[in-house]
């Protein structure tokens, strides 16, 4: 089976830490179409694409390889960015498509699906409500693009952000949300790590699992409520244990999953 055509090409692929990558892709003679905040877009390499060198060895054993490795990947970018898609990603060593990622080069071309899909957005929300985005990693990705897109228009809407990781270092677009909370009043960016210790230099944040900083109330003194069910929604995006952790700990304050056919007001997208 012939592999589809490459038909994007690599703006930039910056690694901002060690294996951590912000990747901007642009189509090639075909436009983007138009997506909401919190979507996915699949991104694709042929097999015999390079592997970035903190990858493992890739071993492989399919006797046919000539089919396009793919894999979903959230959007960073703000919907009103019609010239190329942001994407976050970490290089998982033992991975298929994420070493191949993170070895391109400005002008190396990939896949890119023509199709953008994902209901992990503010839709789901009441426009009244407040909104506390908790990810760990790479889960923060859907909430740059909702960030970007909606702080500017929704001044009334109260954005919280918990952004948990275990080195200072691995907290990408750090800088960009603190100059966010500076520029816009209704954000509350809140950056976590887990492993102070081996830091260069003293951490002055938060330290802890992205359940204890919730256990600590980081909201309630800046916004003046504790933000609970009447008020305020909570989205998780991230590591499936923080992810099934953090819902079992809401529950405990009224917090109710939500799906398409019984709202609540936990919306939850599991990385892994």
């Amino acid at each position: 089976m012939k592999a589809p055509t490459l038909n994007a090409v690599v703006v930039s692929n910056h690694e901002i830490a060690p294996g951590l990558f912000v990747l901007r892709v642009a189509p090639d003679g075909w436009t983007l179409p138009p997506f909401t905040p919190g979507q996915f877009a699949v991104l694709g390499l042929p097999p015999d694409a390079p592997r970035h060198p903190l990858a493992d060895p890739d071993d492989d054993p399919r006797p046919d390889r000539s089919g396009l490795i793919r894999r979903s990947y959230s959007i960073a970018s703000p919907a009103h960015e019609r010239g190329y898609l942001e994407f976050y990603f970490t290089v998982v060593r033992s991975g298929d498509l994420s070493p191949r990622l993170g070895a391109l080069a400005a002008g190396d071309r990939l896949w890119l699906g023509p199709k953008i899909s994902g209901f992990f957005t503010l839709d789901q929300l009441p426009p009244h409500a407040h909104v506390i985005m908790v990810a760990t990693g790479t889960g923060l990705a859907p909430y740059m693009s909702m960030l970007r897109t909606f702080l500017p228009a929704q001044p009334e809407r109260r954005f919280g952000v918990i952004h948990g990781a275990r080195h200072s270092w691995d907290l990408g677009y750090r800088a960009e949300l603190e100059t966010l909370q500076r520029r816009f009043g209704n954000l509350t960016y809140v950056p976590a790590i887990t492993a102070p210790e081996e830091e260069a230099t003293p951490w002055g944040g938060p330290v802890g699992r992205v359940q204890e900083i919730w256990l600590e109330r980081p909201f309630d003194d800046r916004w003046g409520f504790r933000p609970d069910p009447s008020t305020t929604h909570v989205m998780l995006c991230g590591n499936p244990a923080m992810v099934e952790s953090m819902t079992e700990l809401l529950a405990g304050e009224g917090f109710r999953p939500h799906s398409r056919t019984r709202p609540g007001e936990v919306h939850a997208e599991r990385y892994w």
